[in-house]
């Protein structure tokens, strides 16, 4: 009987294995016991389909619903990826330009995939059908997303985020639970009525504050504006690049928002109470906020005039420009 022979390469990934175990105290042949008796991997296993396909379970019975609940899933998803991205440009120790304008083309990405991708909102369902399924959501809303406001702490400044009436009060020295306690977001989610903070925000809160006011500490000295001081002389590519990212969480996405809200939600002469409550009128427009990741990168004219041209161009369109000074947004 022929001897068998083994390739020479499979001998030398043996090798390579048995030192690999050998350096962490561990039994190759277990594994490689273990390995005899395990089951080919699947895709479908592998990324749990049959569980990430029973995850959108309506509330109601009108079809649309269900393009609402997968939209936003996808949404988080890259809020995710993007969340990934900065943990490494904040966690890098020997940090250089090439390693920074990757991470951060990637961010840049996925910020474009969400803006475009906002048009199966506002396109993808029937108003009717919104309108009356969305008020069976109560008082859960999109501003109760964690991970973007995880995204807002890990770029910038937090004192940055104030609400603008308030931020010269605030500096890069503040506590941390003075900053959380008058983000510029937390005015979005206040009774127009009484003052008093929605239920919107109550269980936001609830459930987050302690982990973003955790996060605010954190990174005070490691957050992406930090990072990119700490370059010697950044290119004007990557000072662009930076740019782009400010232009993209601040202005382009907030706007897609808003574009959607304008559509469903806006009846004249009053809105319809939707979004958990949420004065969104007041909370989306980014004029109105003026929230700038990276205020240095910018002109006085430039920050002055913050959104006010996006506005007019993605909510009135191009043709009625000449008109824009007649409206307050």
């Amino acid at each position: 009987m022929a001897e068998t022979q083994i390739d020479p390469k499979i001998l030398e990934k043996i090798l390579l294995l048995q030192e690999k175990f050998k350096s962490s105290g561990q039994d190759m042949l277990s594994y490689l016991e273990g390995l005899l008796y395990a089951d080919y991997l699947t895709y479908w296993e592998y990324i749990n389909l049959d569980t990430l396909l029973s995850l959108q379970q309506p509330k109601t019975s009108f079809k649309d619903e269900k393009i609402f609940i997968i939209y936003h899933q996808i949404t988080e998803l890259y809020f995710k990826l993007i969340l990934s991205e900065m943990e490494q440009l904040a966690d890098q120790n020997s940090l250089n330009e090439d390693f920074f304008k990757i991470r951060l083309e990637r961010i840049l990405m996925y910020f474009d995939h969400l803006i475009s991708s906002f048009a199966m909102m506002w396109k993808g369902m029937e108003k009717e059908q919104f309108l009356k399924f969305r008020m069976s959501l109560l008082p859960s809303s999109g501003f109760q997303s964690a991970q973007f406001r995880e995204i807002e702490l890990m770029a910038t400044e937090v004192w940055q985020l104030v609400a603008v009436e308030k931020r010269a009060l605030f500096d890069a020295d503040s506590d941390a639970i003075s900053l959380f306690e008058n983000l510029y977001w937390q005015q979005g989610a206040i009774e127009l009525a009484t003052g008093q903070k929605t239920l919107t925000l109550k269980t936001f809160e609830g459930k987050y504050r302690k982990s973003l006011v955790e996060l605010i500490e954190n990174y005070r000295s490691k957050n992406l504006w930090k990072r990119y001081s700490e370059l010697a002389n950044p290119s004007e590519e990557l000072r662009e690049l930076m740019r782009q990212l400010d232009l993209k969480a601040n202005v382009f996405w907030p706007l897609a928002h808003y574009k959607s809200a304008v559509r469903y939600l806006q009846r004249d002469p009053v809105d319809i109470a939707a979004t958990g409550g949420t004065n969104w009128q007041k909370y989306l427009p980014p004029r109105f906020q003026k929230v700038i990741f990276f205020p240095d990168l910018w002109t006085q004219e430039e920050k002055a005039e913050w959104g006010k041209g996006w506005v007019v161009k993605e909510i009135f369109g191009e043709e009625i420009q000449k008109e824009s000074n007649e409206f307050k947004i």
